[in-house]
């Protein structure tokens, strides 16, 4: 009785509506330049579940397709998660994308809409870290040492500097960026978008859905989604698989890592930035430096208060998906 009222919560319309919106928070986070979907999908619970379908594309599933037997692989992949998911995560994208130069070229915008997800994520890297359990003190050990790893290395992504922007990359390059930028999107504080700012093609991807909306270069654009969409598939089923395989036979030390990941990343999100280039217009191509304000004015208490405001919005967001974890993480 106890499973049949947990298979119907999951495959319930309202779970449908809920997977969807986590969707679309990834797809608005995996835009912003320094955040990543993977961050959110750990924050809000359904992160081994997502890792463990999309692992679920494999040789049994093929089986299944061959065979036509659709409820079996629809079960085996948990497609009504990941259609919902997906579904939102699409909606994110193409949403923020037509909005993040606004909210990211304008000094005001910039610091605050930093601070929310600088808030967001510091919160959820410390809820990530307690739920860490080590058994040993040698496994305390590694655990420690991978998450210094972890934030060292992220840190040191964060400090890469742009590309100048490839205004026409070739169809192999977008492939490429495609499998490499996805594994990013799905590691809780590598940021999917930053590293395709450092190869030069963010701004080439993120115009398509302006060009879409003036009408211009349709088919080439349909195309190019297309391709990055292929390298994106490829390089995600093949990464979720390791990464699956590690969260089960590794998951304290995996999960120092990842936690790592996600404090490192905070460079990158620092709300006090000083722009460099004030005379480059667009937010892809200036440079920027991190700084600590020296006086409280109201620009400071706005953004302290946007950050602190998304950290509670994370605690309360977390107090309400906790007792649900467990069974979005049965999906393995």
């Amino acid at each position: 009785m106890g499973g049949r009222r947990m298979r119907d919560n999951k495959d319930s319309v309202s779970a449908d509506v809920r997977n969807a919106i986590y969707g679309l928070c990834m797809g608005c986070a995996d835009v912003v330049p320094g955040v990543s979907g993977g961050t959110v999908a750990l924050i809000l619970g359904i992160y081994e579940r997502l890792v463990t379908a999309i692992s679920h594309v494999d040789r049994p599933a093929l089986k299944h397709l061959c065979r036509r037997e659709w409820k079996e692989l629809a079960a085996h992949i948990d497609l009504r998660f990941l259609i919902a998911l997906g579904s939102g995560l699409l909606s994110g994208v193409i949403g923020m994308s037509l909005v993040v130069g606004v909210l990211l070229n304008s000094d005001a915008t910039r610091a605050l809409t930093f601070a929310v997800f600088f808030g967001a994520i510091f919160a959820s890297a410390i809820l990530v870290a307690g739920l860490i359990q080590t058994t040993t003190r040698m496994q305390m050990v590694r655990c420690i040492v991978l998450g210094l790893i972890g934030a060292v290395a992220a840190f040191w992504i964060s400090t890469l500097q742009n590309s100048p922007a490839i205004a026409s990359p070739t169809k192999g390059y977008v492939f490429l960026c495609g499998c490499i930028a996805i594994c990013a999107m799905i590691l809780p504080g590598i940021s999917g978008a930053m590293l395709l700012l450092v190869m030069g093609v963010y701004e080439h991807l993120t115009e398509i859905p302006s060009n879409f909306l003036a009408g211009k270069h349709i088919a080439d654009g349909l195309l190019t989604i297309a391709i990055f969409g292929t390298g994106c598939s490829l390089g995600l089923v093949l990464f979720s698989k390791l990464l699956r395989w590690l969260l089960i036979s590794h998951h304290a030390t995996t999960m120092s890592l990842l936690c790592g990941f996600m404090f490192g990343a905070l460079r990158k999100l620092w709300p006090f930035q000083r722009d460099l280039t004030p005379d480059v217009e667009k937010f892809k191509d200036k440079t920027f430096e991190v700084f600590v304000p020296q006086q409280l004015d109201g620009q400071v208490i706005a953004v302290c208060a946007a950050a602190l405001f998304a950290a509670g919005v994370v605690c309360a967001v977390d107090r309400w998906t906790r007792p649900a974890s467990n069974d979005q993480a049965s999906g393995r």
